[in-house]
């Protein structure tokens, strides 16, 4: 049983930059891959990036390639999205899955957390 609880949402002007935190429970963490998603009200839920349980492999959506970095720390057991030259369209619920299995873009992840808003202002 994976529990996640992610933290560091809030409200950035255009151009701003946070760091989102995802604090896991489980001895079994640093073998999941971690993932972060956003959603906004009406649309699905999207794919943000995701991380393998060794770091070395990292996806990211196009959208938020060479803006966003997605880490690890498997001894505190915690990943990290930092968002840096956000923008409004940004703006969203963003949330933290985790599976067993390997990296993958799609939403069949098994564990989620309860999301963090992030809202950029223009």
């Amino acid at each position: 049983q994976v529990q996640l609880v992610e933290s560091g949402g809030g409200l950035v002007q255009a151009g701003g930059s946070l760091r989102l935190s995802c604090a896991a429970s489980g001895r079994s963490f640093a073998r999941y891959t971690m993932a972060w998603f956003r959603q906004t009200p009406g649309k699905e839920r999207e794919f943000v990036a995701t991380i393998s349980w060794s770091g070395l492999t990292t996806v990211y959506a196009d959208s938020v390639k060479g803006r966003f970095t997605i880490s690890r720390d498997n001894a505190k057991i915690t990943v990290y999205l930092q968002m840096n030259s956000l923008k409004p369209e940004d703006t969203a619920v963003y949330y933290c899955a985790a599976d067993p299995g390997g990296v993958k873009t799609t939403l069949n992840y098994h564990y989620w957390g309860q999301g963090t808003q992030v809202t950029v202002s223009s």
